[in-house]
């Protein structure tokens, strides 16, 4: 399968490797409270701002249009400098970016400030997946993979309550400047404990395939398709779930502060479950074809529960299926990064990454502009159905497209690199 080409590692970098994967999974976190100061602000600034629910889809499709835009640079940059400068350059303009909300004050602005976002917030798992393959054996790679990406979940749950405390006591200003500037203060932190990025062994002398060549291969167009269906399941939870809480449960802005982070706390523990679930098989001499099907499509059929969600009149159920659709939806996002490293070498994760990025993008950019046409002309009803059955198509997509697991069905995880 994919060539692992390493040189024998640096012990200083290897003992260390848990403390640089510690860094990515806090400006995962950071990063994700960056992107959801908009959302749990959302109830308050539609009505100060005047805006529909199909005005504020398109500033979430903004956002989502300048990751697809972003995706395949940042992958590049990620690929021919490395992550440590490539990921201290987009924590920058991220950063900026979520401080220069402030100055929005229309639906506009708030799009071409989210649109410059999402350029840069993009690189993040570039940046991330670059550097796990860097440090970390392919039977650690998973799990590591499922722990800095579980900061998403981490950086969605502790933003509800941070963001509407600060909102309420300080004002949304305060809301969108204290992110902002924790961006700055890890780009110190990692600038000064990642100083030596080891790379794989002659990868000097390793021609950089062009788009159009990492386009001809099977294994590009099933990560991007399995993205492009799983990735809107997710971003639907964060952009939507504290107006659908306000709108349709009745729940005060102080109510989602205090319980609205419940789903998110599910969501971080899929993450971490589903590399570790891999990782448990994979040291059982399960092969790597096994591991994904079992793991990705045992989670994309617990993402089904989401179905029930718009027909119980309880709250508390509602928001109990939705934390059990966000963890599998986590322990699945786990895994299809885990794929991307099955079937791509060390030297390509960053643009493969980048371009499942572009897929995720395009569908990111579409699904909230129907997320919010639906809301306003007939409910979320629909929506719940469609993010239930996304995760599946995707995961049927991955297998079915990608050739390299069906050539190499019995290799083991430790086969990989023969």
């Amino acid at each position: 399968m994919a060539d692992e080409m390493a040189a024998p590692p640096d012990p200083t970098v290897s003992r260390r490797r848990w403390l640089i994967l510690s860094l990515l999974f806090l400006i995962t976190v950071i990063n994700f409270v960056d992107r959801q100061t908009l959302s749990i602000l959302a109830p308050l600034l539609r009505t100060t701002l005047h805006l529909s629910n199909e005005q504020y889809g398109r500033i979430v499709s903004a956002f989502q249009f300048g990751m697809m835009s972003g995706e395949f640079p940042m992958g590049y940059l990620m690929d021919r400098w490395g992550a440590r400068l490539g990921l201290s350059l987009a924590v920058i303009s991220w950063s900026a970016a979520t401080g220069a909300q402030i100055f929005a004050g229309s639906g506009l602005s708030f799009g071409v400030i989210r649109y410059w976002m999402g350029l840069t917030e993009c690189g993040n798992f570039s940046g991330g997946v670059k550097t796990v393959t860097r440090l970390f054996p392919r039977k650690e790679r998973t799990l590591a993979i499922g722990i800095f990406n579980s900061g998403s979940m981490v950086g969605t749950t502790i933003a509800t309550p941070l963001v509407v405390f600060l909102a309420r006591r300080y004002g949304f200003h305060t809301a969108f400047l204290v992110p902002a500037s924790l961006g700055f203060v890890w780009i110190v932190v990692w600038w000064i404990l990642y100083r030596r990025e080891p790379k794989p062994a002659k990868e000097g002398d390793i021609k950089q395939e062009s788009l159009r060549t990492m386009l001809s291969q099977s294994s590009s167009w099933a990560v991007m398709m399995c993205r492009f269906f799983i990735g809107p399941v997710i971003q639907f939870y964060w952009y939507w779930i504290p107006s659908y809480l306000v709108d349709v449960r009745h729940m005060s802005f102080a109510q989602i502060g205090i319980i609205g982070w419940l789903p998110f706390l599910l969501g971080d523990i899929g993450g971490v479950m589903g590399g570790g679930a891999a990782g448990f098989l994979q040291r059982r001499g399960v092969p790597i074809l096994r591991v994904r099907q079992i793991t990705m499509y045992g989670s994309a059929l617990v993402c089904i529960a989401s179905l029930i969600v718009p027909y119980t009149n309880s709250a508390a159920i509602a928001l109990t299926l939705i934390g059990i659709a966000m963890l599998a939806d986590n322990f699945l996002s786990a895994n299809m990064y885990g794929a991307i490293t099955d079937l791509f070498p060390d030297h390509q994760v960053g643009r493969a990454t980048g371009l499942t990025g572009v897929a995720s993008g395009l569908s990111g950019l579409l699904f909230p502009l129907l997320t919010g046409r639906l809301v306003d002309k007939v409910s979320y009803t629909p929506v719940f159905i469609m993010v239930a059955i996304m995760p599946l198509l995707g995961t049927i997509a991955l297998f079915v497209i990608a050739r390299k697991y069906r050539q190499h069905r019995d290799l083991t995880i430790s086969q990989l690199d023969i």
